[in-house]
């Protein structure tokens, strides 16, 4: 049986740096033996099928030593199946109908985080800014968006995901990955 999955890379084609082609991304994912590769956007994203009964840090560990094969440097690399990605979707904590998907993000993370990971922000001190915590996700309503965001710039700090592998994405690739491994 096969499960269709998203991988979700970090930092890369970002700033001129570490680029990573998404044609080249998808002969990496082809190599690996999944079926079906199609990536979206040119930020890191990718869908696949899979067989199922491998979990996902598996998945992404075998995409991370592929990655750093092929391209020559490290690419921290997360691997969700259909199911959690519709689940992200289908948890979300803020209206996502009723905002604009540029004031609504998803932090992906390698594993469930400890709200006392967090009490170093004092949360009244970003509002309208906002975080809720989720499985394995961090969800950031941002009135005015990512680029001038106080919160996203204290949740940026390396002590807050130390340990983690972390990498956001806004609503409208949060939606588009749920719907993209959700096709037969």
């Amino acid at each position: 049986m096969t499960i269709r999955y998203a991988a979700l890379l970090r930092g890369i084609n970002v700033g001129g740096s570490r680029k990573v082609p998404m044609a080249e991304l998808r002969t990496v994912l082809t190599e690996l033996g999944h079926g079906d590769v199609r990536t979206y956007l040119q930020s890191g994203n990718a869908v696949f099928t899979g067989t199922s009964g491998v979990g996902e840090d598996t998945l992404a560990a075998d995409l991370e030593k592929a990655m750093e094969r092929h391209f020559g440097f490290p690419v921290a690399c997360l691997v969700r199946s259909a199911e959690y990605l519709r689940a992200v979707v289908d948890d979300c904590p803020f209206p996502a109908a009723e905002l604009e998907p540029k004031q609504l993000h998803v932090t992906y993370l390698s594993e469930q985080v400890d709200p006392d990971r967090f009490a170093s922000l004092d949360p009244s001190a970003h509002l309208p800014e906002e975080f809720r915590i989720g499985d394995r996700a961090l969800y950031l309503y941002l009135p005015d968006g990512m680029g001038r965001s106080k919160l996203a710039e204290a949740l940026a700090r390396p002590a807050v995901f130390k340990g983690l592998v972390a990498t956001t994405r806004n609503w409208n690739t949060v939606v588009k990955l749920a719907e993209l491994t959700a096709e037969e």
